[in-house]
């Protein structure tokens, strides 16, 4: 819609951390706007502020300075009640590790989220089993992370940070634990996230991976090296050879 407010908005944000008696900066000035819809890289060697980056815009820390707007809720001065409740309507994470119950089946795990958000149990095991059907896992509702391969565990933690119905998807090097071949399938998958609407902002230090995105912002020593929209590479997957059930 015109005139929208953009989904996430930093406007010269600053983090200094302090170490003993030394403030050490880890972003310095960084100013980016994502719309709703957007697929973006953000891309940085180590040490390069990406993750703090990514740590604010997830509202796990907060600026030293500057703005930061949250789906046009300004985030300074909010309690640590009312961030959490902003998190948890707006923001669905995936990380490099699956971090995944090991005793608990894939639709246990994707419910969990909604557990804590205190939706009743026909709502959950409804909502958690759309959100693997979603990721291409209708079969595996009842199978455990030591049953499913690398690529079926990381489409579950996925599953699982869709099952809160988030406005943006923050994915932190997800394809950092897969081979090249399963790599590609999940990027198909955020890419396909992505066409249904979902803002996806995906951390990666892999140029592989981010030539999959529609803007790829690159993060050195702590400012926005480079920000640049291109044509993404579609992600195509080899034709999935389905494990035995």
């Amino acid at each position: 819609m015109a005139g929208a407010a953009p989904i996430v908005l930093l406007e010269e944000v600053v983090k200094v951390y302090r170490l003993g008696d030394v403030d050490v900066p880890a972003l310095r000035g960084v100013s980016i706007s994502v719309a709703a819809g957007e697929f973006v890289a953000i891309m940085g060697a180590s040490g390069s502020g990406k993750s703090t980056l990514m740590n604010i815009i997830g509202c796990l820390d907060r600026p030293t300075s500057g703005r930061y707007a949250l789906a046009g809720q300004e985030v300074a001065g909010l309690s640590k009640g009312r961030l959490a409740e902003l998190r948890n309507r707006t923001l669905g994470f995936v990380f490099q590790n699956f971090n995944l119950l090991p005793r608990t089946d894939a639709l246990d795990n994707v419910e969990l989220p909604l557990v804590y958000g205190g939706v009743h149990g026909r709502e959950r095991r409804e909502r958690a089993r759309e959100a693997l059907e979603q990721v291409g896992l209708g079969g595996r509702l009842h199978h455990h992370p030591n049953q499913l391969s690398g690529g079926q565990q990381q489409r579950v933690a996925i599953a699982r940070a869709l099952v809160g119905r988030p406005k943006l998807l923050l994915a932190d090097e997800p394809t950092g634990n897969l081979d090249s071949r399963t790599s590609v399938e999940v990027i198909a998958l955020l890419q396909s996230l992505g066409r249904s609407g979902l803002t996806v902002l995906l951390v990666t230090h892999e140029p592989d991976i981010a030539r999959h995105a529609e803007r790829v912002v690159v993060v050195r020593d702590g400012r926005v090296q480079s920000d640049e929209r291109r044509v993404p590479v579609p992600a195509v997957p080899l034709e999935a050879e389905e494990a035995a059930p």
